[in-house]
């Protein structure tokens, strides 16, 4: 790794970007990674147009989860390579041509190969990120970090709920050329507004991907973060990927309406996560992370205890959990950002494409397990195991190496 440039620019402003740069950031990561769930609630109507048999249908978010996964780790690190402004346009720009494309799709095969470049381009939300540590001044680092996660985590929680209402009023198709056009208008904004970045690594490519088993080498912080964030991850996703199956079944019999409500209460907690940043940027970015994490595993327990509740009582503390736990999750992203982000200035995509990357992987395991424990164990199964993975990245990170 001494080929790497230490040169960061633009440098940090002493009082952190502007507000509208923020909300610029804020906006392009939430609206690029919302593209990878838009699918979701729309693949029964997908498969009835497309004349598709649903085992087929069921592959196109996860064609969408892993191209993001591919497109985090081969792409994620061009922006140390290259100006971390243009790599962003490029990525925006092949994002808006995926979405139209999958709007356009005249087959399932088709949809699903469109899905695929989806995922992989809508990981220039993992380039916003990186920017805005960039930008901001140490001090702020973990406040602004946690600034444009919020709107990553928005984007992740309300689009299933935008996906389903607009395809209710106006079809699914038309749901992908508005994802399209929001993506052009972030585009355009980013070109006007984002200002260009100094390349921090002179590697080619395959150095380049080689450096990333180097950072994990190099830096236990970041192997650390990894793994924690993704056990996070498995409790995270087992819950998400199981909710709607198992509010549609009994005592409940809801709709995919309730599950889409459940989103805005993980959204309320979302939009909470900025303070993590704050408390991390005062009293150290591990307390944040101790102190998700235990929350996270708290929440799931009481999901889990709280079976045996009337079923009232089970939603109300469905409703309350949700917001807790998704606290404890984003909170502990942020922290564990702000935590890799401080390792090496001029290797802060890499980093990031380690974490996100071990973040999915957990999350694809988290889907799949809670998939099987739902069928086997019913909820109860499915919240122990988010438990015990949110008590297992608490004892990962219990002390400082």
């Amino acid at each position: 790794m001494n080929d790497i440039c230490m040169t960061n620019s633009p440098a940090a402003h002493p009082t952190g970007p502007g507000t509208a740069l923020m909300g610029l950031l804020a906006a392009g990561a939430g609206l690029s990674v919302a593209a990878i769930y838009y699918s979701q609630p729309l693949l029964g109507v997908v498969g009835a147009d497309l004349q598709a048999p649903p085992w087929l249908v069921g592959w196109i978010p996860t064609t969408t989860q892993l191209g993001y996964a591919a497109g985090l780790l081969l792409f994620g690190p061009l922006a140390d390579r290259f100006d971390r402004r243009r790599v962003i346009l490029a990525k925006l720009f092949a994002l808006t041509l995926a979405l139209l494309l999958a709007a356009a799709a005249p087959s399932v095969w088709a949809l699903l190969f469109a899905s695929a470049v989806i995922g992989i381009t809508a990981t220039a939300a993992q380039d916003f990120v990186p920017a805005a540590a960039t930008l901001a001044p140490p001090e702020q680092r973990g406040k602004l970090v946690g600034t444009v996660m919020t709107g990553l985590l928005l984007g992740i929680l309300l689009s299933r709920v935008l996906s389903g209402a607009v395809a209710a009023q106006a079809g699914w198709r038309t749901m992908f050329v508005l994802a399209a056009f929001a993506v052009a208008a972030i585009a355009v904004a980013t070109w006007r507004v984002l200002p260009a970045f100094a390349r921090n690594a002179s590697l080619d490519y395959a150095a380049l991907l080689r450096s990333l088993a180097e950072l994990w080498r190099a830096h236990p912080a970041l192997r650390r973060a990894a793994i924690a964030q993704g056990l996070l991850g498995v409790g995270f996703s087992a819950f998400w990927s199981t909710l709607a199956v198992m509010l549609h079944a009994a005592p409940f019999h809801l709709g995919s309406a309730a599950a889409g409500a459940f989103g805005l209460a993980g959204a309320a907690g979302a939009l909470a996560a900025p303070f993590a940043g704050r408390i991390a940027d005062r009293r150290g970015p591990l307390l944040v992370v101790r102190l998700g994490a235990a929350i996270s595993a708290a929440a799931f327990l009481a999901i889990a205890l709280g079976t045996v509740l009337p079923v009232a009582s089970q939603l109300v503390l469905l409703a309350l959990c949700t917001v807790v736990f998704d606290l404890g999750v984003q909170g502990s992203m942020i922290a564990h950002q702000t935590i890799i982000y401080g390792l090496d200035a001029s290797a802060r995509s890499r980093l990031n494409a380690v974490l996100m990357t071990k973040l999915f992987v957990g999350m694809a395991l988290g889907s799949a397990l809670g998939s099987v424990l739902l069928a086997r164990e019913g909820w109860m199964g499915v919240m122990l195991l988010a438990t015990l993975t949110s008590a297992a990245a608490l004892a990962v990170q219990a002390r400082r190496s």
